[in-house]
């Protein structure tokens, strides 16, 4: 199972199982202690470049385009794989910073994540 949640939320000790960061900045303000995240894998955040072109207005397809080309890397994949390991074996949470996470890149990491390889 892989759930979304802001990383501001607390943490469900239970629920949550694995807790995987998939901003590339670390959240404003936040604790690591507080934010209990067990994995921080860069290699699958977008690109600062990709950030920036989709916060000045890029369209959302475009977006998920360019996104899931990025994660088509050696390391990406690799870390796609070890991710998709931890979902099977229990829950996994990708937690973001963004306001609305099922409008997000982790919503198109979640559907990849959960989609047979």
């Amino acid at each position: 199972m892989i759930r979304l949640r802001r990383v501001y939320e607390a943490p469900d000790p239970v629920a949550d199982g694995v807790r995987v960061l998939v901003d590339r900045l670390w959240p404003r303000g936040l604790a690591k202690a507080a934010a209990r995240v067990d994995e921080w894998p860069k290699v699958v955040t977008p690109s600062s470049e990709l950030r920036t072109w989709w916060h000045g207005g890029g369209s959302w397809e475009e977006f998920r385009a360019r996104y899931e080309e990025e994660l088509r890397t050696p390391e990406a994949e690799a870390a796609l794989a070890h991710l998709r390991a931890l979902a099977a074996a229990g829950p996994l949470t990708l937690v973001t910073a963004v306001r609305t996470p099922e409008s997000s890149h982790a919503s198109i990491l979640a559907e990849l994540l959960a989609a047979p390889s």
